[in-house]
């Protein structure tokens, strides 16, 4: 039996495609959270930070990282001064979240090997990993904005462009 295109449900394709991108979403953000978790960056937003960090260490690639941005945006000292403690401040509230990613990570191994696999852990571990991924985004996805409050049109324009070039997309 042939069913063209027209006489399929509409819910049921939208909803397996939505169900598709919200797999493939999940999938990348577990993989960029996985990442996090072995000390590849602090969520994503600056590369080249390791697990084994202390927050002297991260405060001082914070500071280089700073410095190259405010290079890029070309900022003023008092946005300097302005930007530097919001900086800080999200920094030090998402290292617990890495610590917590680390251990969710930890038990995520440890349920994979147990003999039989133990997929209620896995599940949970899913769950706090999401979560925290959750946090750990919003938190910076409100860091970017209280930035680019700071700057002016065209030092966002270059923020914008920096954060593209951060992530493997060079800008146009």
């Amino acid at each position: 039996m042939n069913i063209s295109a027209e006489s399929k449900p509409k819910g049921r394709s939208l909803f397996n495609r939505w169900t598709l991108v919200a797999m493939l979403a999940g999938a990348t953000l577990v993989g960029g959270v996985a990442a996090w978790a072995n000390g590849n960056g602090v969520c994503g937003w600056h590369h080249g930070m390791t697990s084994g960090q202390g927050a002297a260490d991260v405060g001082a690639h914070v500071d280089h990282m700073l410095k190259h941005l405010y290079g890029e945006i070309d900022a003023t000292d008092a946005q300097k001064a302005q930007i530097t403690p919001m900086v800080k401040q999200a920094m030090n509230d998402l290292l617990p979240l890495h610590t917590q990613l680390r251990s969710a990570h930890t038990q995520a191994l440890a349920a994979l090997t147990a003999n039989p696999v133990d997929r209620a852990a896995l599940e949970t571990s899913r769950v706090a990993h999401l979560q925290l991924a959750d946090q750990a985004s919003k938190r910076l996805v409100q860091l970017m904005g209280d930035v680019s409050d700071v700057l002016t049109p065209a030092q966002r324009s270059a923020f914008a462009a920096h954060l593209k070039d951060m992530h493997g997309n060079p800008a146009p």
